[in-house]
């Protein structure tokens, strides 16, 4: 299988920019009142289909050197792609592992959720558990990506566009997290622990992502523009 560069690198910006704005649709409460609770549903679960999607690129991406190490010419040459590798060394690669099966539990979760008239047992073993997994490893997954771009890990490095990447989806990953926590759903009263700052973290977790997703476009033209002509990294 070979693939461009540059168009992998494209397709997984807007498959991330793609489900991210699902769930920031589904998270907004007058787009919940106007289609219904199961179709906003599906639109979580259609969202964590492009996460998961553009996750697993990423991760061929960062195990083939030849879809990174490019420049002005040669990214718009097909490459053949590794979809198998192991670099748990590089914590580029490291951060694309981890985030990988964390997107799968949101499928896990967003599918499950669909459930009508499920217990607070189930919701919490179906829904939230899954969904708590999935946010952990999105947590993870974001402080070792700052750590691949950073020296150290509270280092500023505002001029560098992979930096503002990194810090913007760590932010997400922490709202996520927020989320994630808050949808607990309470045995005693069959309601969420914090319904507000559920619906908080996520709408405002994925524009996060969103904007992440979005700065990808820009930071590889400055990556493989020509040394005489590019900006600081």
């Amino acid at each position: 299988m070979t693939a461009r560069p540059d168009r992998l690198n494209a397709m997984i910006a807007w498959l991330f920019m793609i489900g991210s704005a699902c769930f920031v649709l589904g998270s907004v409460p007058a787009y919940v009142n106007a289609i219904g609770g199961w179709v906003d549903g599906i639109t979580y679960v259609i969202g964590s289909v492009f996460f998961t999607s553009a996750s697993y690129a990423q991760l061929v991406q960062s195990q083939t050197p030849a879809m990174t190490g490019v420049d002005e010419v040669t990214q718009h040459e097909r490459a053949p792609v590794r979809l198998w590798g192991w670099l748990p060394h590089d914590r580029a690669w490291l951060a694309a592992a981890v985030q990988f099966p964390g997107t799968v539990f949101f499928n896990i979760s967003t599918v499950a959720a669909l459930t009508h008239n499920a217990t607070a047992a189930e919701a919490d073993r179906y829904v939230w558990r899954p969904d708590l997994f999935g946010s952990v490893l999105f947590l993870v997954s974001s402080a070792i990506g700052v750590l691949a771009v950073s020296r150290r890990f509270f280092t500023l490095e505002p001029q560098s566009m992979p930096w503002r990447i990194a810090w913007v989806n760590m932010l997400g990953s922490v709202l996520f997290m927020a989320s994630a926590v808050a949808s607990y759903v309470v045995p005693s009263t069959d309601e969420l622990l914090g319904a507000r700052l559920a619906v908080a973290g996520t709408f405002w977790g994925a524009v996060c992502f969103l904007v992440g997703a979005a700065l990808m476009l820009p930071a590889w033209r400055r990556a493989v523009a020509p040394a005489a002509t590019a900006p600081p990294p």
